[in-house]
């Protein structure tokens, strides 16, 4: 299935109205009320789906892990609908970008350790989106370097300093 990143204005609406749709007919499922959804244009062209109601925090589960599911579900639904893939992110009340600056003060705060103590600094095993915001958010510090090391759960980020 072709994958898209560049598409019209009338082409991104339709993808809105067909994710929105399929977060709404899998939601049904949760038996969670109303839900308002908000979209959004993301910092890297993805379609973001801010979800908002009574009581969604059933759908972020324990480390986001329940709303990145609930996200690939609806990515490859709405493909389907589509005939092809775009990027569509979704986030429940802000959650995401809540943890994505957690996670960059994270890597700012472990970068000046390993500098300081110069040596490598491992962090705790996380998902693959939140290593990817951590090696993000330090790309372009030029003092330390990332890389993932580890097997499934337990795959981590490590900073340590280039000059190390």
């Amino acid at each position: 299935m072709e994958f898209r990143t560049e598409v019209s204005e009338e082409e991104l609406d339709n993808i809105a109205d067909a994710s929105i749709e399929t977060v709404k007919e899998i939601s049904q499922y949760f038996e969670l009320g109303e839900i308002e959804v908000n979209e959004y244009e993301g910092d890297e062209g993805e379609l973001i789906l801010d979800l908002d109601g009574e009581d969604l925090s059933v759908l972020i589960g324990r480390h986001g892990s329940t709303i990145q599911s609930f996200q690939q579900m609806v990515s490859l639904i709405t493909s389907k609908k589509l005939g092809y893939k775009y990027p569509v992110t979704i986030d429940v009340h802000g959650y995401k970008g809540r943890q994505k600056n957690k996670l960059e003060d994270l890597a700012y705060k472990m970068a000046n350790k390993a500098l300081n103590q110069n040596r490598k600094v491992s962090l705790r095993p996380m998902s693959p989106y939140d290593r990817r915001i951590i090696h993000m958010a330090l790309a372009d510090e030029k003092e330390v370097e990332t890389f993932s090391e580890g097997e499934g759960h337990d795959r981590h980020v490590v900073i340590r300093p280039i000059q190390y």
